[in-house]
């Protein structure tokens, strides 16, 4: 059964993920280790990942039902792109809370080149009122893009990332499966670093200013 939404003050973005760390993610979640597992000598604290993944071409409607194309929108930018939905119990708002807090203590110079775009994995209950509620409480700059779920999984696949699944519960609800990885895209349009659940908020720190500082070769 669905819980009611509740709006997350913004003064917990930083103690949410301490609180959420222990809640067990669900079994389709993948990379589900700590974030500096896997770019160790690379500088990276996130997976550099074997084949940087190519920035998909695709637009999607924002939560202010406004076309967004995200190769054209995102151009010139760091992007971290993640799919997920604001029912989620763990994985979703612990990504979200780290990146939001992380941002907050940015210069302007740095936190000026990076987007934070969020896909919806349940456009059915997230409305885009509840999806902008929802965002909000983690950075008011994040964008929440939403599309029917046949199209947001073709995308998701495109990615290299597994398609949505959704899993009934009792009661007649439901938990929606999906990657807990966060593609970070640099300017180059390409995703080089991965980012898991478990990544930290020191970890978002250290990589962010190196992703947006990077020229890949």
């Amino acid at each position: 059964m669905d819980t009611e939404f509740r709006s997350t003050p913004r003064r917990l973005r930083r103690t949410l993920p301490a609180t959420l760390t222990a809640c067990a993610c669900l079994l389709f979640h993948i990379s589900c280790s700590t974030g500096n597992d896997g770019a160790s000598g690379t500088g990276y604290r996130g997976w550099l990942m074997p084949r940087p993944q190519e920035k998909v071409d695709f637009t999607l409607t924002d939560t202010e039902g406004q076309p967004y194309d995200f190769r054209s929108e995102t151009e010139g930018y760091v992007t971290l792109l993640f799919f997920g939905y604001t029912y989620c119990p763990d994985v979703c708002p612990i990504h979200m809370a780290n990146i939001g807090a992380v941002l907050d203590d940015f210069p302007f110079e740095v936190r000026s080149q990076i987007k934070v775009v969020f896909v919806t994995t349940d456009p059915e209950r997230d409305t885009p009122e509840r999806l902008r509620l929802w965002l909000d409480n983690f950075d008011t700059s994040f964008i929440g893009l939403r599309g029917d779920r046949d199209e947001v999984n073709e995308i998701q696949v495109a990615l290299g990332l597994p398609a949505s699944v959704i899993e009934e519960t009792e009661g007649g609800g439901y938990l929606v499966g999906h990657s807990a990885r966060v593609l970070a895209f640099t300017k180059d349009n390409l995703a080089h670093v991965a980012y898991p659940f478990g990544t930290r908020q020191a970890d978002w720190a250290h990589d962010l200013p190196k992703l947006v500082d990077e020229r890949w070769e």
